[in-house]
């Protein structure tokens, strides 16, 4: 166990590195070059080789990409043009939130969809079936941006069931600690403050969760129907053990394998693609965020959050490997 812990921490080592030369020569191949992401349209040629100066941009390659690891670790990810503040600030301040919706979302697609699947291929070619596979494809089909107009419309502005935009009603007077409101509302056992900041979290959770939802509920199906015709389901069948033990013990656990996996890759895939959701909703974490900075051409907001989402997205995964252990024992004997 010990040694396939550390075998997967090196191998972040290489991932991280090509990132940061996919970053570094993506910085120097921006339009107009750094200079004109700073300055704009408008900058003289005396102010651009001023930027340039200060920014380095003289000096040989290799001392840049020295310099730019070295940000890179103390996460110095230079100054948003459009808000005049720190990246790693504005992040520090927006990511919470983007966090809490991914979470929600996952909660949701796991939490119905790994039953909704194994039912399903218990029950094969019945209606519950038919119903699920239908309904995962419409699931995939659906853009997210128009299931959370659907959702918006309906459950928020004509049966005003749920909000229809932000965090939290700005009226309740909650302690901020982490930014999680969530968590914040949790710790300081402010209930009512938790409640709303969860409920705010419902319609853009189940919009998020529509694509992660229907590709869970597939693969679980297609990966419980292949074990439930292995030997050993059939053995362990004939052996007289109980529905429960066979589903639990030989079932479920080997099934999970695939499911693991793809859970790991749809987690970091919603923490880069909530930006469509967070715009709809007006939720205030970085999607949201990073669309205006796209329209504002706020390059450093764009380096920063490319680099973020990396590092969390392969940390995910990470922690998905680490997993198999607890599902597989075969990793844990190796």
């Amino acid at each position: 166990m010990f040694r396939f812990i550390v075998r997967r921490l090196l191998q972040l080592i290489p991932t991280l590195f090509g990132l940061s030369i996919l970053l570094f020569i993506w910085l120097r191949r921006l339009p107009g070059g750094p200079e004109t992401a700073i300055l704009g349209e408008r900058g003289t040629p005396e102010m651009r080789a001023a930027i340039r100066r200060n920014l380095g941009l003289d000096e040989p390659i290799l001392v840049q990409y020295g310099r730019f690891i070295r940000r890179m670790i103390r996460l110095d990810l230079g100054t948003s043009t459009s808000t005049k503040r720190e990246v790693t600030t504005e992040f520090l301040q927006r990511f919470p939130g983007t966090v809490e919706l991914t979470v929600m979302a996952m909660i949701i697609a796991i939490g119905v969809g790994i039953p909704l699947g194994y039912l399903a291929a218990r029950r094969r070619g019945r209606l519950l079936d038919h119903l699920s596979v239908g309904g995962s494809l419409i699931g995939i089909c659906i853009p997210v941006f128009f299931l959370a107009y659907m959702l918006k419309a309906i459950f928020a502005e004509n049966l005003g069931w749920f909000p229809s935009s932000g965090r939290q009603d700005p009226t309740i007077e909650a302690t901020r600690i982490t930014n999680f409101f969530v968590l914040d509302g949790l710790m300081t056992r402010e209930w009512d403050a938790a409640a709303d900041a969860l409920w705010h979290l419902v319609l853009p959770g189940l919009a998020l969760a529509s694509i992660p939802l229907a590709i869970i509920v597939r693969i679980t199906r297609a990966s419980v129907l292949e074990v439930l015709g292995e030997d050993f389901v059939r053995t362990a069948e004939a052996k007289g053990l109980t529905e429960n033990v066979v589903r639990r013990r030989h079932v479920l656990r080997n099934a999970m394998l695939p499911v693991a996996t793809s859970i790991g890759l749809l987690a970091g895939g919603l923490l880069s693609g909530a930006v469509l959701t967070e715009t709809v909703f007006a939720f205030s974490g970085i999607g949201a965020f990073v669309a205006e900075s796209i329209s504002q051409r706020d390059y450093p907001v764009l380096m920063g959050f490319i680099l973020i989402i990396a590092v969390v997205y392969v940390l995910v995964n990470l922690i998905v490997d680490l997993s198999y252990s607890l599902i597989d024992p075969r990793v844990r004997v190796r």
